[in-house]
């Protein structure tokens, strides 16, 4: 009588669920740490048990690479699918995660590092300028950062429809709140992380709405059923278009992809420019890794529906995006309007399909996102009394002032340019060729056309730090920090690497572009 009520747990791959794991506890001794640990020692801990969490999720994750198979890819209930896709999009976020991190725990450039002292302080009262002026920064930034990245692993790796909605809150919520965190300039801080609150939740909504659709569909949200339940089903379509477009939504918003890139700038601009830089490469890499399983996963049999629409999609975001940088007076803006443009050569590679399509989307994301990373990292440097000068006016004659910043700056904003001998070059050679082979020409057309008018904006950057002259309100360029200048040489140095001898990334993204149902 007993056994007719047991209840069989579903089988669980630890080895393929490690890094997550890892990730998750240290979140929590993190947060442990907040409460127990003096003031003066935190930021340290905080820190190393970051980086450590990190490091070992990684180790993880390149421990369990070789041993995955068709067979074994799919695990808790067939909800995760640890497939080598998904372990090559877990370890790329790790790898800029730790990259990003760095950026967090530097001290050194202005006094108590980049994030308010206490979240709950009246902007503009005593307190704020005392705290502003030299107390130590919030160290829960540390265990926020980790959970949103636990949530990304989760995300690029969802079998399912409802555990990927689950993720996309998990590594949502920390970065709302991290947006709000920053030490100088809080009221346009906490109005970007209003802002990406809010809309974020309208994107979560429709997110959510379309799943509802496609289980009134499929009558299942796992991608198996939903694959057969596309090729095979008599039900009416309509609730699988209304699904899988609100369900587009929700992943685009954080693509930031037009028309749902709107609070991209704004948040880019008040966000700390750490933040800025751990989301413009780490929650690429999630939004795309998870938009990529969907359409190739659970809807590849309505490619014919989905890819004019998405076709149009790509276009406008790339050209909004250039059009746009054109126009911009601060840096941060203008990397903003650049990373929207970038979503749409990303979605280029995207709808060229098969494994062309799909590697070269992954190699696009690991290029930009170790480029964007130093890009932001450069940011940081340029400084007077009120902390940070991005107008693009103070930094007129900079080359003069400071020809080594200017020169690696110059390089990066070339990358992002697409010049040869940078990875940005073969990053949108590799998406185009891949466009071009999966017959989406039209799209190489308007990609080539976004990147000639996007070129503008990058030179005029250049132009305006080598040939004007330094004037007084020209500010100084810090020496960065030990965490600073890591960042920053590894991001410079994957830059020309990837330029120069890019064969092994795209080997192995070649081999690794298949996701397994």
């Amino acid at each position: 009588m007993g056994e007719d009520f047991v209840v069989k747990l579903p089988e669980l791959d630890y080895a393929a669920l490690a890094p997550m794991l890892i990730l998750f506890g240290a979140a929590c001794l993190g947060v442990l740490v907040e409460a127990f640990v003096p003031r003066r020692a935190r930021n340290t801990v905080q820190l190393v048990l970051g980086l450590l969490a990190l490091v070992a999720a990684l180790v993880a994750v390149l421990r369990h690479a070789p041993d995955v198979t068709d067979a074994n890819a799919l695990t808790g209930a067939q909800s995760l699918s640890i497939d080598q896709a998904g372990l090559f999009l877990q370890g790329a976020i790790l790898v800029l995660a730790i990259v990003a991190l760095l950026l967090f725990g530097e001290r050194t450039l202005e006094n108590g590092g980049p994030f308010v002292a206490q979240a709950a302080i009246t902007v503009g009262s005593d307190l704020d300028r005392r705290q502003a002026a030299k107390e130590s920064g919030a160290t829960e930034v540390y265990p926020l950062a980790v959970f949103a990245v636990a949530g990304m692993m989760l995300f690029v790796t969802a079998n399912n429809l409802l555990v990927m909605f689950v993720a996309l809150e998990v590594f949502s919520l920390p970065l709302y709140l991290l947006c709000a965190l920053a030490r100088r300039k809080r009221l346009l801080s906490q109005e970007a992380a209003l802002k990406y609150f809010l809309l974020g939740a309208y994107a979560s909504a429709f997110f959510l709405f379309g799943l509802a659709m496609i289980y009134g569909f499929a009558g299942a949200v796992d991608f198996r059923t939903i694959h057969a339940s596309v090729t095979d089903s008599t039900n009416s379509p309509i609730l699988l278009f209304i699904g899988l477009a609100m369900l587009s939504i929700g992943l685009l918003f954080k693509a930031a992809a037009a028309p749902f890139h709107v609070w991209t700038p704004d948040v880019y601009q008040g966000a700390p420019t750490a933040v800025t830089a751990f989301m413009a490469a780490c929650t690429k890499v999630a939004a795309f890794g998870a938009l990529a399983r969907v359409l190739y996963v659970g809807f590849d049999g309505l490619g014919w529906e989905f890819t004019p629409v998405l076709g149009v999609i790509a276009v406008l975001t790339m050209l909004i995006g250039a059009i746009l940088a054109v126009t911009q007076t601060d840096l941060k803006r203008l990397l903003a309007y650049s990373s929207i443009a970038n979503a749409g050569y990303l979605l280029v590679g995207v709808l060229g399909g098969g494994k062309q399509g799909l590697s070269s989307m992954l190699f696009y994301l690991v290029a930009y996102g170790f480029l964007v990373i130093a890009a932001f990292a450069m940011l940081t440097l340029v400084r007077d009394a009120d902390g940070e000068a991005t107008h693009l006016a103070r930094w007129a004659g900079l080359g003069k002032r400071s020809p080594l910043f200017a020169g690696v700056f110059t390089f990066l904003l070339l990358g992002f340019a697409g010049i040869p001998l940078t990875s940005g070059f073969v990053a949108k050679f590799a998406v185009f060729g891949a466009g071009i082979n999966g017959d989406q020409t039209w799209l190489v057309l308007f990609g080539v056309l976004s990147s000639i008018i996007l070129a503008f904006p990058y030179l005029r950057v250049v132009v305006m730090m080598w040939l004007s002259e330094p004037g007084e309100t020209t500010p100084s360029v810090s020496i960065p920090g030990m965490l600073t200048s890591t960042a920053l040489m590894i991001g410079v140095l994957v830059t020309l690497v990837l330029g120069v001898w890019p064969s092994p990334l795209l080997d192995l993204t070649t081999d690794v572009s298949n996701f397994i149902r």
